[in-house]
């Protein structure tokens, strides 16, 4: 398609708009016009001002249907294949990462949040035999963890650092199932996970997988060679007491 010849000849058009609404300086080369359609095309200048390399500025242009007069659309900046560019848009929910918040913040959960299911729905237990009655009466928590809420925690501490796959549980003396530091959960993760309780261990009040490990466990005992040795006696004593 061919422009139209009103808005090809226009450079001089498109670059005053521009003047009015950028500065000078920021207002490199003519760089081609674009056929819009019917009586409409855009003129491309290169970007000049600093931090903007790789950006265009692209005027638009209409043709009157009668005397063919032209008309400024629009005045933009528009990023090439090699600008700078912001990344994408990611809402703040999903840029706030664990240990992001301070005192203060608050961090609500989704109103469909799949982890979450009323607690009427579901319990601790499965087995849980007065959960209709305290539906009733209104006791106790008003959501609880789903099942795939459970699930994903327990997939996130069981990657984490007191989980089973770590430089640390690998020269450990003992997991955290036989140590007699760990403090047992209950529920239904009882059977993979507890908390520490060893004041010394890096893992203490953290919860643990029971086939985590540290060299702090209840078990641990230095090795023959790791233990002080007794010193040879001194060549020139100078501690015993002499008799004259």
């Amino acid at each position: 398609m061919t422009t139209h010849p009103a808005l090809g000849a226009a450079h001089d058009v498109a670059r005053a708009a521009l003047l009015e609404a950028t500065d000078e300086s920021a207002v490199g080369e003519h760089l081609r016009v674009v056929d819009d359609g019917e009586r409409l095309a855009t003129h491309l200048f290169a970007c000049t001002g600093p931090g903007y390399r790789g950006w265009t500025w692209a005027v638009s242009l209409s043709a009157g249907v009668e005397d063919d007069a032209v008309t400024v659309n629009d005045v933009v900046l528009l990023p090439g294949d090699d600008a700078v560019v912001a990344p994408a848009w990611t809402p703040y929910r999903d840029r706030i990462k664990p240990g992001d918040l301070s005192p203060g913040d608050v961090l609500p959960p989704e109103e469909d949040d799949a982890r979450l299911v009323p607690a009427w729905s579901a319990g601790d237990h499965l087995d849980t035999v007065d959960r209709a009655f305290a539906r009733e009466v209104g006791l106790g928590r008003t959501w609880v963890l789903s099942l795939e809420g459970r699930d994903l925690a327990a997939q996130r501490w069981n990657d984490g650092e007191q989980g089973p796959d770590n430089p640390m549980t690998k020269q450990a003396p003992g997991t955290c199932d036989s140590c007699g530091f760990l403090v047992s959960l209950a529920g239904p993760l009882s059977d993979r996970f507890g908390v520490c309780a060893n004041g010394s261990a890096n893992d203490d009040g953290r919860v643990v997988a029971l086939d985590h490990g540290c060299g702090a466990h209840s078990g641990a005992r230095l090795s023959r060679s790791a233990g002080p040795q007794k010193l040879p006696p001194p060549v020139w004593d100078t501690v015993d007491v002499d008799e004259l």
